[in-house]
């Protein structure tokens, strides 16, 4: 049975009852104004502000809450460009509309990717329902995303997690393997640290896969933690044949340094 675009709609926690879906087409200008549409360079800007402004005619007069909007391909397909939340019309000449329009987060993991067949080639927009049937052709892998460098690196847990899982984190999985190091977690709860090291047989990779997994990471300190408030972040990095004794030195002075002994959470 063909994968279709319901499940993921659903997946997306998107009501088909409160949604459309809008498939744009390049058009140099509008027939109507004579203002600029869309061409293979626009900016996801540009895409923004042409989906904003929309005809009197020939649009739901009351759209609902949840555009989600493709850019048509060849071949009678579309991929997905972003879900956008409609809250309301700011605007009305009697020729054109404007409506308040903001991107959300629903499906972002997809942008960019997800490619379906519209089934309506005569229809640039269709209720979410009989638009949910359309099938899926393609979901593109995800573009690679360049680890940004142990001093940029500040991550949640929800980050984190995704580090460890998903493939376009896979640059940021090969860099944290090849090191040792000192690590700082901070509860932004209540702002109390927890510095840790990765020594021994483990590198700084293996040490955050174990926090990704649990939230605590076997530590004591941090069992009973809400981990969802944690941020990760890298104090000191270390070739991986440098000395234990080593290591164990700079992570007793971070935590002088810090002193997550007495106002923090390590315990020792």
């Amino acid at each position: 049975m063909a994968l279709t675009l319901a499940p993921l709609l659903r997946d997306a926690r998107i009501d088909l009852g409160d949604a459309i879906v809008i498939r744009h087409a390049y058009v140099p200008l509008h027939e109507d104004t004579g203002s600029r549409g869309l061409n293979p360079n626009s900016t996801d800007a540009e895409i923004l502000a042409y989906t904003r402004n929309q005809g009197v005619t020939g649009f739901p007069a009351a759209p609902p809450r949840l555009w989600v909007v493709f850019i048509k391909e060849g071949g009678g397909e579309a991929r997905l460009w972003s879900v956008l939340e409609n809250r309301g019309e700011v605007s009305n000449d009697g020729v054109r509309r404007e409506f308040d329009l903001v991107e959300t987060d629903m499906m972002a993991d997809l942008h960019g990717r997800l490619v379906i067949q519209w089934s309506a080639p005569r229809r640039w927009w269709m209720n979410a329902a009989p638009a949910s049937l359309n099938a899926v052709t393609g979901i593109a892998d995800a573009e690679p995303i360049p680890f940004p460098g142990f001093d940029e690196l500040i991550l949640s847990h929800e980050d984190l997690q995704a580090v460890m899982r998903e493939p376009r984190y896979a640059s940021w999985r090969t860099a944290l393997g090849a090191v040792k190091g000192v690590y700082l977690i901070t509860d932004t709860r209540d702002g109390r640290q927890y510095v840790g090291k990765a020594d021994g047989a483990d590198t700084l990779r293996g040490r955050w896969a174990a926090y990704a997994a649990n939230g605590h990471g076997g530590n004591r300190d941090l069992r009973g933690l809400d981990a969802s408030s944690f941020r990760f972040s890298v104090l000191r990095v270390f070739d991986p044949a440098t000395p234990e004794g080593v290591i164990n030195t700079a992570e007793s002075h971070y935590k002088r340094a810090l002193d997550t002994r007495t106002h923090g959470l390590n315990a020792n």
